[in-house]
């Protein structure tokens, strides 16, 4: 195995999913221990900045009758309402000025967990010459998932950032579970000494 296989260079792209105030603790939707991911991206974004690759953000920017509310039938409290604080990146994340930020279940009537459903993000990647993605954030068992299960469909390589996800849990292998089924699905897990070595 080579070593530097996991150094970022041209091709790829890091891919943050979802760090916003609603999952962090204190947030209307929080994840356990959710703001533990925000210094290790912090480190992977200095990686990538400092190479000149892209970096990408996902969020979701919910109507007040979103779909996936309770009070609409949905699973969750109501979170990451559109303008509103608790849908804001987490404070102390450093994403750069550069950073192209995507998006998702904008619609009342729409769900997205993966930022692959919005636009065309997968030919985006393609005309930027991006094929492989380094993806971390929140939340393990759902956005993460998604947005990986995704990429890996649209044929791209995908390395998960095992030190930089957090489970919401729901039940309690539900994180486990859906690392084992991204790994199972072609991804590779790695930690940020991989990337820095």
């Amino acid at each position: 195995m080579n070593a530097k296989q996991y150094i970022p260079r041209t091709g790829d792209a890091l891919f943050v999913v979802d760090v916003q105030n609603d999952f962090l603790p204190g947030g209307r939707l929080a994840v356990p221990d959710g703001d533990a991911v925000v210094p290790v991206l912090n480190n992977y974004i200095e990686v990538f900045s400092k190479s000149g690759l892209s970096v990408f953000a996902s969020r979701d920017w919910h109507p007040k009758d979103h779909c996936s509310f309770r009070e609409q039938g949905g699973l969750w409290p109501p979170h990451c309402i559109a303008a509103s604080e608790g849908a804001g990146f987490a404070r102390d994340l450093h994403l750069p000025p550069t950073a192209q930020v995507i998006s998702k279940a904008t619609s009342k009537e729409m769900d997205n967990y993966s930022a692959f459903e919005v636009d065309d993000l997968a030919g985006q990647l393609r005309d930027m010459k991006i094929n492989r993605l380094f993806i971390g954030g929140l939340a393990t068992d759902y956005c993460v998932l998604n947005t990986v299960r995704d990429a890996l469909a649209y044929g791209f390589t995908v390395v998960l950032l095992g030190d930089a996800i957090r489970s919401v849990n729901v039940h309690p292998d539900d994180g486990l579970k859906a690392e084992e089924q991204m790994i199972r699905l072609g991804a590779t897990r790695i930690t940020l000494q991989q990337v820095t070595e």
